[in-house]
């Protein structure tokens, strides 16, 4: 039973290590997107408004070249569409996040208290069940995020976004 135990446990824990990965890419293009949503909304807005006080002036000419500006930013705005990519990763990010949660408290705690070798494998199942869905379900991850993402030494000792349990060696 103890055997069959570690290995349920290790599997999981393998489960754990990629959804904080995989959390922490969506975290980061999250962040980028949510960035992003700033970095072109406030010029538009600045754009729209200085706009709207030279329509009003004898420079119709920069009045007509900022128009332009504004409508090509928010041609883009719309197109990437950067506040729904922002959230979307966010909502994958919650989902790993929770998902290391439930794992970490597995391998804690629960695996622990419960004698049955079948409890043990049905919760695995369920673990696993759940990490396919968040993959099916979440936006592709940008390669650089992932990377970044990857990029943590020790990603389970790391504190910096929410992968913070240690491991006892």
């Amino acid at each position: 039973m103890e055997n069959i135990k570690k290995e349920i446990i290790r599997t999981a824990k393998k489960i754990e290590e990629d959804s904080c990965y995989l959390g922490k890419g969506h975290y980061h293009a999250a962040v980028f997107w949510s960035n992003m949503n700033y970095w072109i909304g406030i010029p538009i807005a600045v754009t729209a408004a200085i706009t709207s006080a030279l329509a009003l002036t004898s420079y119709h000419i920069i009045a007509g070249v900022l128009a332009i500006i504004v409508s090509i930013l928010t041609a883009l705005t719309t197109f990437l569409n950067p506040n729904e990519k922002a959230s979307t990763h966010y909502n994958s990010y919650n989902g790993y996040k929770a998902l290391m949660y439930k794992i970490g408290i597995f391998c804690s705690v629960d695996s622990m208290l419960e004698s049955s070798k079948q409890n043990l494998v049905n919760k695995l199942k369920e673990f696993e069940i759940e990490f396919d869905e968040l993959n099916q379900n979440s936006p592709q991850i940008p390669k650089w995020a992932l990377k970044k993402a990857r990029n943590s030494n020790n990603i389970l000792n790391s504190n910096k976004l929410f992968c913070v349990r240690k491991e006892n060696k």
